[in-house]
């Protein structure tokens, strides 16, 4: 009982085993899908964009993203490389054990065939059968002479089973030695690939060097910009949450006996305000926060993340770390922005010193904010659809069509990458 349990503990650990070195090996498979469409994408936005004036700056920024895209393509085939050894060695060893039992059949049968051989005549088969001492003693002689002859055919049989297995064994270690071939060479295709994008690079970081002064100036202009407009989209939510406060209070204010009771609900207005919420509005939170991971992404059609939510390292300035307080997607020119999730457009704004348009929309105590648009086809109040367009992304001078992205619970700044299924 104690071996059967043993076995049996064995052989569940194992498929255990295989499954989970078989699901891994499927995500890295998606993951490397992944990662090619991405590069192919911004590939095709980057040929685009060759066509027209770029800043040396943006140019650095692509540099960057392509480097990213190409170091993650790099782990991805190293990883797969490993898996395939590993294939290999087990298929090896599999065809060494096929190869020791088909030889060992085959001796055996040869055996069997000699010894059949020296056997043969049929007078002798008969005198072996006539030479029993009683009835008994020659059925099971004729019963033995009908075993052995099943036994070849057997050991026939399973030889050519053998030599299928072998065969097919053979078949699929040749084809993951050329799946590795190919894995290598990919890998060694992307690595000269980024060595060149890098020395690329260095020449535009060295542009920047030679005229410092101009590029400083122009980090420190985008870097305000940039700041004013985050601190504006806080205050606009902020103002939104107090003025809807405001507005469910006065709701929730009632006469009793001639008497007014005003049922306020305690809020915390001074740092971070938050929504008192109805029960509709807890209904739409809730229904927002259950899809976190699974939303669409904003824009229509495709597009490349080209900058992730965070702090990060300036591509020129390395002692200048530049916050993103959502995500920026780049994507092609005349593409539409989109409602992430059902909401309310509870407001439309022009970005300061441009015609660039911010739209907010609010799912229960949730925000999505949609950045640089060149124009809008909401309305403040309106409410809007999953996937409903909600206006043009805007087009650079340099080319670039990129939307900035944010999501906010209140006033709490979230990672819209966790939220998105992109």
């Amino acid at each position: 009982m104690k071996l059967r349990n043993l076995i049996l503990t064995t052989f569940l650990i194992s498929s255990f085993s295989w499954a989970q070195t078989s699901n891994q090996k499927l995500n890295l498979e998606a993951e490397k899908e992944r990662i090619l469409k991405e590069i192919s994408t911004y590939k095709n936005l980057l040929q685009a964009e060759k066509k027209k004036e770029k800043s040396v700056l943006t140019e650095i920024q692509d540099k960057n993203q392509k480097i990213k895209l190409t170091e993650k393509l790099i782990n991805v085939n190293e990883t797969q490389a490993k898996y395939i050894s590993n294939d290999i060695y087990k298929n090896q060893i599999t065809v060494n054990s096929l190869t020791k039992e088909l030889e060992t059949l085959k001796a055996d049968y040869a055996k069997m065939i000699v010894k059949a051989y020296k056997s043969r005549s049929e007078q002798s088969r008969i005198m072996f059968v006539l030479s029993s001492q009683n009835f008994y003693q020659a059925y099971k002689r004729i019963q033995y002479m009908k075993q052995y002859a099943s036994f070849r055919k057997a050991q026939a049989d399973e030889i050519v089973m053998k030599q299928k297995q072998l065969t097919n064994a053979i078949s699929v270690l040749q084809g993951k030695k050329k799946e590795k071939e190919i894995i290598v060479t990919q890998t060694e295709t992307e690595k000269k690939a980024l060595e060149t994008e890098k020395k690329e690079k260095e020449k535009l970081v060295k542009v920047i060097q030679k005229d410092k002064k101009k590029y400083t100036a122009e980090i420190d202009k985008k870097e305000k910009e940039r700041k004013l407009i985050d601190k504006k989209i806080k205050q606009t939510i902020a103002d939104e949450i107090a003025r809807a406060n405001k507005k469910t209070e006065a709701k929730a204010t009632v006469k009793t006996d001639g008497k007014t009771t005003n049922k306020k609900t305690e809020t915390k207005t001074e740092s971070s305000p938050k929504y008192i919420l109805s029960e509709e509005g807890k209904v739409v939170s809730n229904n927002f926060k259950e899809n976190k991971g699974k939303l669409p992404s904003p824009i229509e059609g495709k597009g490349v993340i080209s900058s992730t939510f965070g702090y990060h390292k300036h591509p020129t300035e390395k002692n200048l770390d530049i916050y993103n307080s959502g995500i920026e997607i780049t994507t092609d020119a005349g593409a539409n922005a989109r409602a992430i999730f059902g909401g309310e457009v509870i407001q439309i704004q022009v970005m300061p010193g441009t015609n660039k348009k911010i739209v907010y929309i609010r799912h229960g105590d949730y925000f999505s904010v949609y950045q640089n648009l060149s124009s809008v086809s909401v309305k403040t109040g309106e409410k809007v659809s999953i996937k409903q367009n909600i206006g043009k992304i805007y087009t650079n001078a340099e080319g670039k069509t990129i939307l900035k992205f944010v999501i906010q619970q209140n006033t709490t700044t979230l990672n819209p990458q966790t939220w998105l299924s992109i």
